[in-house]
């Protein structure tokens, strides 16, 4: 009887022993299936096309035209659309007829969604986006709304400043997708400047947005991608420069030509005057040092305060020599290069200026 109850008790105890040590041990993991697993969405491809973006872009300020770095600063909206079917829904089972998901923690609920990414190819400084708005609508089309500001680089001819035009481009392009995958069309309807914009000393006359393939690099693959171009057209409000500095210049270096109507006997009261004009035209080109932009070449701001200059320094070599004929008894050739030179100064400064105007505008 002991020994069979000793039994039972030794069987008991190793049962007991066996469940705490599979207790004890970690519970077998479950394979992870397909559905469980992390994913990411790519282009909602229909038909083995390309998703089609439509893109707009309004300009809403243009802080700052730069000529020197040959940039400028701007705000605006970018708007692109496009179809996701996979986020369809239903209206009637959300309760809602439109999803609206506003700034970035309620933009990334929808995550791991697919978006364009576009990007600012001719960036030269910042980028900050201030704000997103996307809106989903039950047949899974997508608009996505960002205001962003940034620094762009753009090619500025300067050549007839303060006389130029110049159109200001921003280049956005599709981050990491290729036109095959990823193709943007322009939507002109949505593209505009806003009313009333206004940049100091310019004037905004339109703006237009054009779609653009660029050659890149994906992946460390050579490929093109699709993007836009938003082109400004802007011009110079040149009252400033052309009313307080050109005119007034212009009309001291034709006074200084009356020189040729003293005497040439009066050598020194002429070269008093004409240094007054050399010495005018000096300050005028240390005024407008800071006006004028730091470029590699010839404009016509600059082609005018350096003939401006040159033909006062002319009227120098003039007096030197009349006086020099005076003291050598040719009063007589000395009178006839004076009056020589009364008509043939002002008719090369007027001339030389209009062939610089010419040369700048119309060969350049």
């Amino acid at each position: 009887m002991n020994k069979h109850i000793l039994r039972m008790a030794g069987v008991m105890m190793s049962i007991m022993c066996s469940a705490w040590i599979a207790s004890a041990q970690p519970a077998a993991t479950p394979p992870q299936t397909a559905a469980s697993a992390p994913f990411v969405l790519g282009p909602p491809q229909e038909d083995g096309g390309p998703v089609v973006v439509r893109a707009s872009f309004e300009i809403l300020e243009i802080s700052a035209i730069n000529d020197d770095k040959e940039t400028f600063e701007f705000t605006g909206i970018m708007t692109l659309k496009w179809r996701d079917r996979r986020q369809a829904f239903d209206p009637a089972a959300a309760g809602v007829k439109e999803k609206i998901y506003q700034g970035d923690y309620q933009f990334n609920e929808i995550s791991p969604s697919w978006y364009p990414q576009l990007v600012l190819v001719n960036s030269a400084g910042s980028y900050d986006s201030q704000g997103v708005v996307l809106r989903a609508e039950p047949d899974g089309t997508q608009t996505l709304i960002e205001k962003i500001s940034a620094v762009a680089k753009t090619d500025l001819n300067l050549r007839r400043f303060p006389f130029d035009s110049q159109t200001l481009t921003a280049v956005f392009q599709v981050l990491g997708f290729d036109r095959s995958e990823v193709t943007l069309q322009v939507d002109q309807t949505g593209s505009a400047i806003r009313s009333g914009l206004s940049i100091p000393q310019w004037f905004i006359r339109g703006v237009s947005i054009s779609s653009q393939d660029r050659p890149t690099f994906i992946a460390g693959k050579p490929s093109v991608t699709s993007g836009f171009v938003t082109a400004v057209d802007a011009r110079r409000a040149s009252f400033y420069i052309s009313h307080l500095v050109i005119l007034p210049l212009v009309v001291i270096v034709l006074l200084s030509f009356s020189v040729f109507w003293i005497e040439p006997s009066s050598t020194s009261d002429r070269m008093n005057i004409s240094f007054i004009g050399i010495l005018t035209a000096v300050a005028y080109q240390l005024v407008m040092n800071d006006t004028l932009p730091r470029i590699a070449y010839v404009t016509w701001m600059n082609a005018c305060l350096s003939l401006s200059f040159l033909m006062m320094v002319g009227t120098v070599i003039v007096h030197l020599t009349v006086g020099n004929l005076d003291r050598k008894g040719n009063a007589a050739l000395a009178l006839r290069i004076d009056r020589y030179c009364r008509w043939v100064f002002p008719l090369a400064y007027v001339g030389l200026l209009v062939g610089a105007f010419l040369v700048t505008f119309f060969i350049l």
